[in-house]
């Protein structure tokens, strides 16, 4: 199997490299492509890539590109991990929301929509380009906002799905605190990208999120930074990504706080980056260095591995990804995109039925952010100050006329380099 990734300078990718080397028996690669415009940076990574399959005995090649059509000829997948912008922009997306007393976050409300508007265009580009190329190949969405890029990829007609490591964090988090191999849980996840609960962490089949939130309480409540009290009285687990919405004014006030204090989370990935790449530099270094922990994506390299193993042998696993609603939230379109469970084999991936209905609580939050995300998805495919507005309106982060225009023009303002039609 040959895959390539687009984004192959990423800092992430050593962990990619990782798991595929650790997992190879799991996925047969021969080649590894990563393709990146920054020469220096991709050969850098994939110089490492190199001694990391050396150092675990992985058969497979690693070839780098900085063309995205000598990347990605014959290849079976296609795996998508940029950041349109860097992390300089980032740090825009996590700081202009602030001025309007609005949480300042990469991928969540209008620092989520301002990278949506710079990324969609991109990433529908590359998948036209590699529709010619290879026709054949799968694109694998990691580019955040993730349900949003993968609707737009769909929407257009490629063979896409989405991924993202929250769901496989959790089994994980649970399988070690339970003693057991993560491939004995299933998970009753339900919701969009980044906006998802628990309802359910099934052992053999039998439901233990009761004795896991009976044991693990506290620590559950300090890695999603809710309140033990909320969880308790909810019964489930929600994202971390929720403390944006249950928790949202004082998220800002920690933000701004941070803000003043000269920090926040682009700094702070910024210099972790910087970091990376001094000690991607050694050449004896052939394994992942431990500091790439502090870069996020935690088991980013297993949902990966599980993922394209299951598209590739058509194994038919059933694994938490973001694809087509089709009927599965039936206060939804067909059209949306969620994120649950689904049957994955070489045909496709198909929503596995749910374990129950998506309560009232959950049904409209889910309802009220799917309804913005088509929105967005017309601002960024279509462009328009008025459908930047219309797309902030309907985001419940935001949701006032006046509050809605002003960060639309301020948002506009800080991505004029980005988007042509502004």
């Amino acid at each position: 199997m040959k895959l390539a990734v687009v984004g192959g300078g990423s800092t992430y990718t050593p962990e990619l490299v990782d798991g595929f080397a650790r997992l190879r028996d799991t996925l047969p690669l021969t080649e590894l492509a990563l393709i990146d415009p920054a020469a220096d940076r991709v050969e850098l990574i994939g110089g490492l890539a190199r001694r990391i399959f050396a150092k675990q005995g992985h058969p497979g090649t690693v070839t780098t590109h900085t063309e995205l059509e000598a990347g990605v000829e014959g290849a079976d997948a296609v795996l998508v991990q940029l950041r349109v912008g860097g992390q300089a922009i980032r740090n825009v997306d996590e700081t202009f929301p602030l001025e309007f007393c609005c949480v300042g976050q990469e991928t969540t409300g209008a620092g989520g929509f301002a990278k949506a508007l710079r990324t969609v265009p991109v990433v529908l580009d590359i998948a036209e380009r590699v529709r010619r190329i290879a026709p054949q190949a799968w694109i694998i969405d990691f580019t955040n906002p993730v349900g949003i890029v993968t609707r737009a990829l769909l929407d257009a007609g490629h063979r896409a799905v989405g991924l993202c490591n929250v769901a496989i964090g959790f089994q994980r988090r649970a399988a070690a605190h339970l003693g057991v191999e993560p491939s004995r849980i299933k998970l009753d996840h339900v919701g969009l990208n980044h906006l998802t609960w628990e309802r359910g962490f099934y052992l053999d089949g039998v439901d233990v999120l009761p004795k896991y939130l009976a044991e693990s309480l506290d620590e559950i409540a300090h890695d999603i930074e809710l309140p033990a009290e909320l969880i308790s009285r909810l019964g489930v687990v929600p994202s971390y990504y929720l403390r944006y919405f249950y928790a949202h004014d004082i998220v800002v006030k920690e933000q701004i706080d941070q803000v003043a204090r000269g920090e926040n989370r682009a700094k702070a990935v910024a210099a972790v980056e910087a970091e990376l790449l001094a000690q991607y530099a050694d050449p004896a270094l052939d394994t992942k260095p431990e500091a790439l922990s502090k870069r996020g994506g935690a088991f980013y390299s297993e949902a990966a591995v599980e993922l394209l193993a299951s598209l590739h042998g058509d194994l038919g696993d059933e694994l938490v990804v973001n694809v087509r609603n089709d009927g599965t939230f039936p206060f939804l379109a067909d059209e949306a995109v969620i994120e649950v469970p689904a049957v994955v084999d070489a045909s496709g991936v198909r929503p596995a039925p749910l374990r129950s209905p998506v309560e009232p609580l959950y049904r409209g939050l889910i309802a009220h952010v799917s309804a913005y995300e088509e929105l967005a998805i017309q601002a960024a495919v279509h462009g328009g100050v008025d459908r930047v507005r219309t797309a902030l309106l309907a985001h419940p982060l935001v949701g006032q006329a006046d509050l809605a225009d002003k960060l639309a023009d301020a948002l506009v303002a800080k991505n004029r380099d980005f988007l042509p039609w502004a």
